[in-house]
């Protein structure tokens, strides 16, 4: 005679983590990635070579220049200009942070360890904001001292200590942090690598296209809204002629918005987790 003995499954713990578990989980994913190597060691060799070739050119070609070309000469955005090609780098990677999760089907072991999804979401954003400030603030600065150098005994050239100088060196790299974390929202709110960044590149580098073929006066109004023309402001430190007719945001506000930008991305981000299936 046997005896058959039931045993009650027992139930796991729910919602027993940690934040600052979550987080270190979240640092392992970043950095255990090669996308994340690829991605970061592109805006490095961009940003900087791209301001070595600006800066080297404009001092081959500095006695040369005409007046009006010495006159709207601004050094500081010139060897901060590779940093405007980066902003690709950083949004391509800021979107494969969420978005591969969801390719591989890895979100759901995700969600089963964290069932907290914002929190998940908060932590994604955090890790990779805090690696994009450091990595955006060093090249910023390595881009500017490098094209300075170039410049020196050719060119006029800047330093620190100059009227808007530091502002604008800071500026670059707070304004790819915050692209970063705007295309991680976008990620969160479509999942889909591809179309993430097809959106991303649409908002950065298509949508300026489209509102030149626009009426003047919406152009006007429209345009110092866009990441892009934010941008070219941040890193600069005179006004540029052909922005002027725009009235662009200063500096300052214009990182607002952008923040502002990828706050509301986050935020929708989040909601639709909680409304989606993984």
């Amino acid at each position: 005679m046997t005896t058959t003995s039931l045993v009650r499954p027992v139930p796991l713990p729910h919602g027993r983590y940690r934040t600052s578990g979550v987080l270190r989980s979240e640092w392992t994913k970043l950095r255990s990635v090669r996308s994340t190597t690829w991605s970061l060691l592109a805006m490095v060799v961009i940003s900087i070579g791209i301001g070595i070739l600006a800066t080297s050119t404009e001092a081959a070609r500095w006695s040369q220049a005409t007046l009006t070309d010495r006159l709207t000469f601004d050094p500081v955005s010139l060897s901060l200009t590779g940093l405007l090609f980066a902003q690709l780098a950083i949004g391509v990677l800021g979107v494969l942070v969420i978005s591969a999760e969801y390719g591989t089907g890895s979100i759901r072991a995700t969600f089963s360890a964290v069932p907290n999804r914002p929190l998940v979401l908060a932590a994604k954003a955090l890790v990779f904001g805090v690696v994009a400030l450091v990595v955006s603030e060093v090249v910023s600065f390595a881009a500017f001292f490098i094209g300075q150098a170039i410049l020196t005994g050719s060119a006029p050239h800047a330093t620190l200590s100059q009227p808007g100088v530091l502002r604008a060196v800071i500026g670059s790299g707070l304004y790819l942090t915050i692209l970063g974390l705007f295309a991680l929202g976008i990620g969160a709110i479509l999942r889909h690598t591809a179309g993430a960044i097809s959106v991303f590149v649409a908002i950065l580098l298509v949508a300026p296209l489209i509102l030149q073929a626009l009426p003047e006066f919406i152009r006007d109004r429209v345009a110092k809204f866009l990441p892009a023309n934010i941008g070219v402001t941040i890193i600069s430190t005179s006004p540029n002629p052909e922005q002027a007719q725009a009235h662009p945001f200063p500096a300052w506000v214009g990182l607002g918005v952008l923040a502002a930008y990828a706050l509301a991305a986050l935020l929708i981000g989040g909601w639709l987790m909680l409304r989606r299936d993984a």
